[in-house]
């Protein structure tokens, strides 16, 4: 886009939103596409305003069976929207994009551009190109030819941010279609992710989430297998930096280097969320998962060793085809051994392009339901049961934005607990503000979260509530679209949606 270009770009106002499906990785992705457009000159439109803007980008998945009907219905909405509306346009991003590129213009001709999940940089020139030529383009990169971190953005929180040190998948699971859409792994260099982080830093924000399809596989692209554990390490050297996550590690690539790095670095926060996926030797195999329920175990039992008050969650897919009562009776059994703080659940659904779509063996409907509904009736007694032994105990929480959706009505604030648990406290007297960080004592839990009703027993005021404070302070700008999808820990909790791209973004 040229000077002139911008300038014309600026005077419009030209107004954009955002609608994001998927995974974390989809959600800093729609970050940058945010950033781009406003170093591009556009401005944000309102919230609520339901595809009210000159630009509409959808940022979408390709992990459910039925992401394409959700896509096509959304764009449907649109039609008439845009035959009313002169002059605006509709984008269309990420792994649905990806795997469907030319399909999209063919289904809904009134679409201006498809970009590809390697490409999110060329957004602004595309629409740029499409308004001149009044034709639709469609660019969709095979290789990356940027990491997301690298481009301009918009970050949803003044106080935590997501860190991309990898993109691309080099596992083979057959329910997952993300190695197809998002390519080999590629590593950021290290010097550069620490950059980033410490770039962060200054600017106030206090908490990262380190992002990667298979997180801890980092440096499989460099060479050094213990390059992820040197990163923890590198990463508890940064001052002002207070907390540390990573999401999502896989079983197969987790060794006792990061386990140590983990216990031994202060800011790395005492949870962990790893995919299990299955609790059956046999179907682990069926879905090309290189570990077997010792082997989960194991790590479990490994980290709970050196850290006892590790918050551990997963992820399980019920019903995948072949999975007879006796594989399910195996994943209920690991459920018990393992007791995750929390799991997040999903019936199989056939992803179109995987090899388990087309596998014999698929499981009716109404028998998955069933398996389903005992699971989560397991693992939510598991949950109250470990959150339970939180009472008594003494705990930290940073305050967080749009946590506690009760929180007016009951006169508390909401934040997350060093081990990611979502706590609600009593308002304190004093200002408290997103990012300050407040010492609380737990006196009640439910099975999603916990209670502190007592006093605050200490606020402590952080640089990353002064950025809080400084962005909402700042002249008054349109109000965000809310990016569809919740947060995890403070950057963005957990989706209940698909396994496999999404929640989180390992599969």
């Amino acid at each position: 886009m040229t000077s002139s270009d911008r300038s014309q770009a600026v005077d419009e106002k030209r107004s954009y939103e955002v609608r994001t499906y998927g995974c974390q990785m989809n959600v800093h992705d729609s970050e940058r596409l945010s950033g781009l457009l406003e170093d591009a000159g556009y401005v944000r439109a309102p919230e609520g305003s339901d595809g009210d803007a000159d630009v509409v980008v959808f940022n979408t998945c390709a992990v459910r069976e039925n992401a394409d009907n959700k896509l096509y219905g959304n764009l449907g909405r649109l039609a008439p929207m845009k035959t009313k509306r002169p002059g605006m346009q509709i984008a269309v991003g990420g792994c649905l994009a990806q795997k469907d590129r030319d399909t999209i213009v063919k289904k809904a001709p009134w679409v201006d551009v498809v970009f590809g999940t390697h490409n999110i940089g060329k957004l602004p020139v595309l629409l740029e190109r499409a308004r001149i030529q009044e034709e639709a383009q469609v660019e969709i990169a095979e290789s990356l030819e940027a990491f997301p971190s690298t481009l301009p953005t918009r970050r949803e929180s003044a106080y935590a941010a997501w860190v991309s040190i990898s993109v691309g998948c080099n596992n083979t699971c057959t329910f997952c279609i993300v190695p197809a859409l998002r390519g080999k792994e590629e590593d950021r260099r290290p010097g550069d992710i620490l950059a980033e982080v410490e770039a962060l830093v200054a600017e106030g924000v206090s908490e990262i989430t380190l992002l990667g399809q298979n997180v801890n596989a980092y440096g499989s692209d460099l060479g050094d297998r213990e390059a992820f554990s040197k990163l923890l390490r590198a990463c508890g050297e940064i001052e002002g930096l207070e907390r540390v996550r990573f999401t999502s590690p896989h079983p197969r690539d987790f060794t006792d280097d990061v386990i140590a790095a983990m216990a031994e670095t202060p800011n790395v926060m005492p949870q962990l969320h790893m995919p299990m996926q299955s609790g059956s030797d046999q179907i682990l195999k069926a879905m090309r998962r290189s570990y077997r329920q010792e082997r989960f175990l194991g790590i479990i039992e490994k980290v709970r060793a050196v850290i006892p008050h590790a918050a551990i969650s997963t992820d399980i897919i019920v019903g995948f085809p072949g999975e007879t009562e006796e594989d399910f009776q195996q994943t209920m059994h690991a459920v018990r051994e393992a007791r995750f703080a929390n799991a997040f659940t999903f019936q199989y659904s056939k992803r179109p392009g995987t090899p388990a779509a087309d596998m014999d063996g698929q499981i009716p409907k109404e028998v998955v339901q069933e398996r389903y509904m005992r699971l989560v009736a397991l693992q939510e007694e598991i949950s109250w049961e470990e959150n339970k032994k939180q009472v008594g105990r003494t705990l930290e929480v940073m305050v967080a934005e749009g946590e506690g959706r009760k929180d007016g009505a009951t006169h508390r604030l909401s934040g997350r607990a060093p081990d990611n648990r979502l706590v609600h406290f009593t308002k304190p007297d004093q200002e408290v503000r997103p990012g300050d960080v407040v010492t609380v004592d737990i006196t009640y839990a439910a099975p999603h979260h916990l209670l502190a009703e007592g006093p605050t027993l200490m606020v402590r005021r952080t640089r990353a509530g002064d950025a809080w404070e400084k962005r909402n302070a700042a002249p008054a700008q349109p109000a965000g679209v809310m990016l569809g999808i919740p947060t995890l820990g403070v950057p963005a909790p957990l989706p209940v949606a698909a396994s496999g791209c999404a929640v989180p973004a390992s599969s």
